[in-house]
């Protein structure tokens, strides 16, 4: 058992030159750093157009403010302790439901895998307005209004299906025989799921728990629809409320775009943080045997 999973490291470590398997010509390569110099360009400008309206009046103290006199009654450290306990409950549904089905529409051989596999990709095409009125019922019956849980778990219902097709991607680029070799040596289904498949899809893990972060971070819908408690405002109710709660002075202006760049700052960060697992993701089942 262990030689196999000395072969899945091995393996695991042939993929971080994924990206340069895909594009080999010198020119490919200058057109790719090019885009990505003009689109950080494009996303960074209005950032730092925030940041500096941010700094206009008052300069740092606008951001030491809002961690000092609360805006609106909702403390903005608070909003990002609802949302990143939010992320974790979104995190730990999705990976752990998608991971175990990545496994199975893989490396399992079952009647119906296809169509069933087929079947969860087809949910990728549901808006998340179109379970408004059964998560409110639903809601409403288990007590979940203005609980972590009644929001993290719709929001863990619309990102399975994409965790699925991704995961079941990762596993698809997992050799065979490295599964036939771990149950030649007498492991069962689980320890080829638990030593050898899930070391080998690490870097997908990792990136699809970032998206989860982030996409709680940013998502307004579930918590504006879940939440009546100003305490448990997320980030992205907080950015309304701070504009609701602040007037149009200049000073007041200036304390608004200082809560944007706050609030950015957790999405950021677990970008930053996770680039190079979201690269590897991205570039997974680029290259087979």
């Amino acid at each position: 058992m262990r030689s196999v999973i000395w072969a899945g490291q091995h393996e695991r470590e042939k993929d971080d030159d994924a990206l340069r398997s895909i594009v080999t010509s010198r020119r490919d390569r200058i057109i790719l750093h090019i885009l990505i110099v003009v689109l950080a360009i494009v996303f960074a400008v209005p950032l730092l157009a925030v940041i500096v309206d941010s700094l206009k009046i008052n300069g740092l103290g606008n951001y030491v403010d809002l961690f000092v006199d609360p805006i609106g009654s909702v403390p903005i450290w608070k909003t990002y302790v609802n949302s990143l306990v939010i992320g974790a409950i979104h995190a730990v549904v999705v990976v752990g439901v998608s991971s175990m089905a990545g496994f199975a529409f893989s490396k399992l051989h079952f009647w119906g895998r296809e169509l069933a596999f087929a079947a969860v990709v087809l949910f990728l095409a549901v808006p998340g307005i179109a379970l408004v009125v059964p998560v409110y019922r639903i809601s409403l019956e288990l007590d979940l209004f203005n609980n972590y849980f009644g929001v993290a778990l719709p929001e863990a219902a619309l990102t399975i299906p994409f965790g699925v097709l991704m995961m079941r991607n990762q596993g698809m680029s997992v050799s065979p025989s490295l599964v036939e070799a771990a149950q030649l040596d007498g492991a069962s289904q689980f320890q080829v799921f638990r030593n050898v498949f899930l070391p080998l899809v690490r870097p997908a893990i990792v990136n699809l728990t970032i998206l989860c972060f982030v996409w709680s971070l940013q998502d307004f819908l579930w918590p504006s629809f879940l939440f009546t408690d100003p305490q448990m405002a997320s980030a992205a109710q907080a950015v309304q409320t701070f504009s609701n709660a602040l007037g149009q002075g200049v000073a007041d202006l200036a304390k608004y775009h200082a809560s944007l760049v706050l609030l950015a700052l957790p999405a950021v960060l677990f970008v930053v943080v996770g680039l190079k697992f979201i690269v590897n993701g991205l570039a997974s089942g680029a290259t087979k045997e």
